[in-house]
């Protein structure tokens, strides 16, 4: 079976935080089936290693700042005219308690979490306009659920889903589909320090071990390849997914489903 235009070919993907972790194996997974990706990030090295395995366009930018992203805006237009899909993967930091975060810290997690995708949500509007685009906002697990010490980075991603909902809800009009994914535990480089971090405090074998111990309860007792997560966004950013927006897609193994009180029960019959 064949979908009438459910292909990338061509389509100009622009994807934040795409220099490491899921943003790389989103932008390998679309230039793979020949769709022509541009790589948002702060750090120029990251993003020119996966500019030149994938044949991307690399822009230095910081994907919260207006100025910023209004130039990588006009830099994408100039280049190829349009643009496809944005992905909204920037994130990361905001790992504390209310009490023990202060200002400038609540700041710097809800920049790198939210305004990032607020910010490049409205500068990329009117271009996705014009291709009846699509958005991909990367939430979190932990836009459902709450992590110990993680309050910036908690609130953020559940925000993110908000934000998710309000851009469906008022520019599905204008042709524009927005959906979000809530990744678990993905094995990523922000994923390994934690990991590692678990491995001293609990004196564990290797980092292996911790995935292991951390996944346990998982129905598909496994971590997540960014290849996971990748092929999600894939199916989100094509036509393959066009009655669907609005949506926030859990892909954690089965996390999400798994009766917490129910788990002594489990394990004592095991």
């Amino acid at each position: 079976m064949t979908f009438a235009g459910a292909g990338i070919e061509n389509h100009v993907v622009v994807i934040t935080g795409g220099g490491t972790g899921i943003g790389a194996a989103i932008a390998d997974r679309f230039a793979a089936e020949g769709a022509r990706v541009v790589l948002l990030g702060r750090r120029a090295e990251p993003l020119q290693e996966v500019a030149r395995r994938t044949g991307g366009l690399p822009i230095v930018a910081d994907a919260g700042d207006a100025v910023s992203v209004e130039a990588a805006v006009a830099t994408i237009i100039a280049t190829y005219g349009r643009v496809d899909t944005l992905v909204c993967n920037a994130g990361g930091g905001g790992f504390a308690t209310v009490g023990s975060t202060d200002d400038a810290e609540w700041t710097a997690s809800m920049h790198a979490n939210l305004t990032t995708a607020f910010t490049t949500s409205r500068a990329f509007l009117p271009a996705l306009t014009r291709s009846h685009g699509r958005i991909v906002m990367i939430s979190s697990l932990s836009g459902l659920f709450a992590g110990p010490a993680m309050a910036g980075y908690i609130t953020a991603k559940h925000a993110i889903i908000g934000l998710t909902k309000s851009l469906a809800r008022d520019y599905g009009s204008s042709g524009i589909r927005v959906n979000a994914i809530c990744p678990g535990w993905v094995r990523t480089p922000l994923a390994d320090e934690e990991m590692d971090e678990l491995v001293s405090h609990l004196e564990l074998g290797d980092r292996d071990e911790a995935y292991d111990l951390v996944t346990t309860d998982l129905p598909l007792r496994r971590v997540a390849e960014p290849a996971d997560i990748a092929a999600t966004v894939r199916f989100l950013g094509s036509d393959e997914s066009a009655y669907i927006t609005g949506a926030t897609l859990v892909v954690d193994g089965g996390a999400h489903i798994v009766d917490l009180p129910t788990l002594a029960f489990e394990k004592a019959r095991a």
